[in-house]
């Protein structure tokens, strides 16, 4: 696939009648209507998604794209990028935080070499390396279009194997140091705002950290021109030069799973800046995606407003791996199970609440 058959690609909208009949067989469950809030929509959402009045979410899978960051040479993380590769390695293990919390879940985890810094082949982990990390942005862009292109294709690609496979629904997860950095800058580009109002700690910067964080994320931000007549091109010129291996290969899965008809939970803020950047690349990507959390990184809000989606929890959670998501799908397990299980109206053997709106 090339860009402009990147750029053309068409996204079908979710099922409305699918969304209308979950919508009233929510409406025959003895309860006050509209009382599970949002949860009531996600699962409407997802029966949209399924084009089905039956949506289901036993098959779950996170998948965990890992690379490395050129920019974390300016000092933007207080890990360095060796941690990157011992936690993929954890997560082949099986031993990570999100594999944890997975085999609670019981959620399949797919951790993806897709740019770490190293020659080896990673036991546990598939090996879908583009290049072993990015270039330092402040320096030269941290991509090269063919490799942001090969990126995003990879993710792509993945959503579809697992498609194939069965998946009912997708988490998105990710592992790399410095990537609040790169996914910081991102979402300034795109959005026009300032790093002052978006930069975070990420992995736990001091005051002085902070401050050099943010300014390296000016630096990158005034190096590039992104005046571009398409959004789309711009898009893609903000991503290759700003972003990192982790955050397209995420880009791919969002849109991978909006052609393949799979809803994502997604996790924090790098998830979330993937999936801005591939609702601009494809409109129509965001009707797939689900928010898990509000998130401590401040980007994550304005991403998450540009999306026009909601997150099911607040929490202040920063942990990362797609965590976040993977708890969000305990919460959707219980809702899912009161949809189907929960006594209607008629077994109380009185009157449907009636609808005004």
């Amino acid at each position: 696939m090339t860009e402009n058959e990147l750029f053309s690609l068409s996204i079908d909208k979710p099922d409305e009648n699918s969304f209308r009949l979950v919508k009233e067989s929510w409406d025959k469950i003895s309860k006050p209507l509209d009382s599970l809030g949002d949860f009531e929509d996600v699962i409407c959402r997802i029966g949209a998604v399924q084009k089905s009045k039956s949506p289901v979410a036993h098959k779950k899978t996170l998948i965990v794209m890992c690379a490395d960051n050129g920019i974390v040479n300016e000092g933007v993380s207080q890990s360095g990028s060796e941690i990157t590769r011992a936690v993929a390695a954890a997560l082949g293990k099986g031993i990570s935080s999100a594999s944890t919390m997975a085999r609670k879940v019981g959620a399949d985890v797919v951790a993806v070499d897709i740019g770490i810094d190293c020659d080896d082949k990673i036991e546990g982990v598939l090996d879908r390396k583009v290049i072993r990390g990015t270039s330092d942005f402040l320096k030269e862009p941290a991509m090269s279009r063919e490799e942001t292109l090969s990126a995003v294709l990879t993710g792509i690609d993945l959503v579809k194997e697992l498609s194939d496979n069965g998946t009912d629904i997708l988490a998105t997860g990710e592992m790399g140091i410095g990537n609040t950095t790169t996914s910081t800058a991102v979402i300034c580009a795109m959005l026009e705002l300032d790093p002052a109002d978006v930069a975070g700690r990420g992995a736990g910067l001091s005051h002085e950290g902070l401050f050099r964080k943010i300014e390296v994320i000016r630096k990158g931000l005034s190096k590039y021109s992104f005046e571009m007549e398409s959004d789309k091109e711009r898009t893609f010129e903000i991503l290759r030069t700003l972003g990192g291996l982790d955050i397209a290969g995420l880009v791919g899965v969002c849109i991978g799973a909006a052609i393949y008809h799979i809803p994502v939970m997604l996790d924090g803020v790098i998830s979330t800046c993937a999936a801005l950047v591939a609702n601009t690349l494809v409109p129509g990507v965001s009707e797939y995606l689900i928010a898990s959390h509000a998130g401590r990184e401040k980007g994550n809000a304005f991403t998450l407003s540009a999306l026009g989606l909601r997150p099911l929890m607040n929490g202040n959670l920063a942990l990362g791996e797609g965590t976040g998501a993977l708890m969000a799908f305990s919460l959707l397990d219980v809702a899912m199970d009161f949809y189907y299980n929960a006594a209607k109206f008629a077994d109380y053997e009185i009157d449907d609440y009636e609808r005004f709106d």
